[in-house]
Order: structure tokens, then C-alpha cells, then sequence
């Protein structure tokens, strides 16, 4: 028998001023997983991260962490369960670097607990692992969008939690960083974190995820390994995109070649006039 889902959310649906984004959806995000959101902009992809998280409140269903309703803890404890980067974060002005990466620490402190040497040495690795070091002293709002991208990983990666949810992470960064990044998250979810990440890089997804959730429309339409989800037929499904699937040379996964030129129109106006096979 597997090990029960730390994290899932059951018949949920999610809306903002009463629009309904995510209707009725399920899923669980297997335990230990390298967990990826795939799908095309406006699909739901971060809504359902916010629902997972606590940041957007189901309008019905329920959000379940560690066996109970997600809203029956405390902001503190769920802080202290899960380690959330937002999509769009914003620092107080002229905060430093590292007293925004010390704030991830804010759920282990009490009034009985303050400041400590673990604090300190949590805040000292996050800033290794998003090499980020060199830039504590510097004011956030003096960075540019890629090294702000890495000092919001640091925080969350301070706050130390074996559950971390990541929209878009490597939003703003260069191919380089973007890779380090990826693989900074591989290894911590080599040893145990559980890592949910909602990404728009198909191929970043299938190399470095164990499990993938693809949506359009609100809705799951299709979820498991990487050779399972990201096949040709799948990709044109949920992306409109004329494209070949072909074996990474690097990891042997799928690797997305979109296609281009006349392939791409052909294909394209086939799909249009319902001729594609």
C-alpha cells in the first residue's frame, strides 16, 4: 500500500469575485514526488497552487494537509508544514537581502523562542544553495529581477520545511541560473522534500520531475510520469502546439521539439478545419 498524499485537495473549486477558475477538481500530490503543473496560461495552474497553499480559499471542497482541513491550523503551523513561493512577491522597501531571507525563519519563532545559531546557520545555507550570499547585505530593491527571483527561493528554503510549493520559479532567470535552480530543487527532493512546482518550460518539466499534473481549463487532463503525460499527441492537446517528442540525449526522457514553418501551418490548419488524425 503507498503512503497516504501529505497534500491534496478533494473535489475543489476555486474562483476569484465569483468567476469560477478551477471547478470540481482532485488530485493528490504524491509523497517524496518531484511534482510539476503544466499546462497554458489562464489554465488554473497557479490558482490551484494558491488552493493548495491556503492563499485562496476553496469555494467549495476541501484542501487536506497531513489528514486534516487545511484551514483548521493555524498560519504559523502551516508555515512551518509548507514552504510557499508566490508567483508575484513583493519586499518592504529597503529591506536587505539577508533580513528578507531571516522572515522564512518568522514561523519557528515564539515568544519563548527568538533569534538562534539554527536560524542563523538555515539562513547561511538558503543563501548558499541560491548563491545569493554575496548579496546579503544589498537592498532587494536593488537587484535585478533574476537575483530577487533567488533571494525569494532562499527565504522559502530558510523556513525548512520537507513540503515546498514554487510558482514559476525560475521566473526572470537566465537559461544558466534557471538550470542551477532546477537542479537545486532535484537535489533537495533526492533527499525527501516533497517539491510542487508549477512551470511553463515543458522540458524542464520532463527532465526533472517524477510526476506530472497537466490542465486546461480549470481541469486535470492527464497526470502521472513524464513518459506518460508529455507525449506528441498530449503537448497538441493541451497546448495547440504542432510538435515531435523525441528522447532527451542527456536523462532518455521526452524531450518537446516544436515544430516550425510550413510543418507548423500545415499541421495548424488541419487541426483548424479538423483533418488532423
Amino acid at each position: 500500500m503507498s503512503d497516504p498524499s501529505r497534500l491534496e485537495a478533494r473535489s475543489v473549486s476555486l474562483a476569484y469575485d465569483g468567476t469560477t477558475v478551477v471547478p470540481e477538481l482532485t488530485v493528490a500530490i504524491p509523497p517524496g514526488s518531484f511534482t510539476v503543473i503544466i499546462g497554458p496560461n489562464a489554465c488554473g495552474k497557479s490558482t490551484l497552487l494558491r488552493g493548495l497553499s491556503r492563499l485562496l480559499s476553496p469555494a467549495a471542497g476541501t484542501v487536506v494537509l497531513d489528514g486534516r482541513d487545511i484551514s483548521s491550523y493555524p498560519a504559523k503551523e502551516v508555515a512551518r508544514r509548507l514552504g510557499l513561493l508566490p508567483q508575484s512577491a513583493l519586499a518592504p522597501d529597503g529591506i536587505t537581502v539577508a533580513d528578507l531571507v531571516g522572515r522564512g525563519r518568522y514561523p519557528h519563532q515564539s515568544l519563548l523562542r527568538q533569534w538562534s545559531s539554527a536560524d542563523e546557520a538555515a539562513v547561511k545555507e538558503a543563501l548558499d544553495a541560491t548563491g545569493t550570499t554575496d548579496l546579503s547585505a544589498r537592498p532587494v530593491d536593488a537587484l535585478s529581477g533574476g537575483q530577487r527571483q533567488r533571494v525569494w527561493v532562499a527565504m522559502v528554503l530558510a523556513q525548512q520545511t520537507d513540503l515546498l510549493l514554487l510558482d514559476e520559479p525560475t521566473t526572470y532567470l537566465d537559461v544558466a541560473h534557471q538550470v542551477e535552480l532546477m537542479e537545486l530543487f532535484a537535489e533537495l527532493n533526492a533527499h525527501g522534500r516533497t517539491v510542487v512546482a508549477v512551470l511553463h518550460d515543458l522540458n524542464h518539466a520532463a527532465r526533472y520531475a517524477s510526476h506530472i499534473v497537466a490542465m486546461r481549463d480549470g481541469r486535470i487532463v492527464a497526470e502521472g510520469a513524464p513518459r506518460e503525460v508529455i507525449t506528441s499527441r498530449r503537448v497538441e492537446e493541451v497546448y495547440g502546439l504542432p510538435n515531435v517528442v523525441i528522447d532527451d540525449p542527456v536523462t532518455g526522457g521526452p524531450l518537446v521539439v516544436p515544430l516550425r514553418g510550413g510543418a507548423f501551418a500545415a499541421r495548424a490548419t488541419a487541426a483548424a478545419t479538423g483533418l488532423d488524425a
